[in-house]
């Protein structure tokens, strides 16, 4: 832990403590005149963010996921059924990029690589372009550096069963209705 001051223009004191709530962990910023009587005076304690943990290997990220069969017969149905000009849910888009992360997987052994990875990663920045404004900075940054693992990260996190939760949606490990 450490204590921060920031002397600062008054018009300034929001931008600058949204600054280092975004860098750093941190306390209630307290405000005060400084002595000139035309700046102000911020003090924040504050503690260093720890490191973010690495995306999940797609081996972890897709491992309760269904064969790409599945879901590609998913995503294919959910488009098709859908009216003309609906706008479709986040679940439609992200399981939409894992599918195509997964079928540029099989396809990227190594270089060269091919269409299949360009269309995962532009999957990817369109689901994260949807997402960024729910996104903190840090992550948004990360997120941009790596969009496909950002995919798969957001991917292991949804892909557990729902069967039994009233409301949750469609379950991705349990797919037909009959479950």
């Amino acid at each position: 832990m450490f204590d921060i001051r920031v002397i600062c223009d008054p018009a300034d004191t929001d931008r600058i403590t949204r600054a280092l709530k975004a860098t750093f962990i941190t306390g209630d910023v307290r405000q005060y005149p400084a002595r000139d009587g035309k700046r102000t005076r911020l003090y924040v304690t504050a503690d260093h963010r720890p490191a973010p943990k690495p995306f999940p290997s797609p081996d972890r990220a897709y491992a309760l996921a269904p064969s790409v069969l599945r879901e590609m017969a998913w995503v294919t149905n959910t488009i098709a059924t859908a009216e003309c000009f609906t706008e479709l849910d986040r679940d439609y888009y992200l399981r939409k990029a894992a599918l195509l992360d997964r079928i540029a997987l099989m396809d990227e052994p190594a270089p060269p690589f091919g269409d299949a990875t360009e269309a995962a990663k532009a999957a990817a920045v369109f689901l994260l372009d949807t997402d960024r404004a729910h996104l903190e900075p840090l992550m948004a940054e990360r997120a941009e550096r790596d969009p496909r693992g950002c995919v798969r990260e957001q991917y292991a996190l949804r892909a557990y069963c729902v069967c039994d939760d009233f409301g949750e949606g469609d379950c991705l490990l349990h797919p037909e209705p009959d479950h």
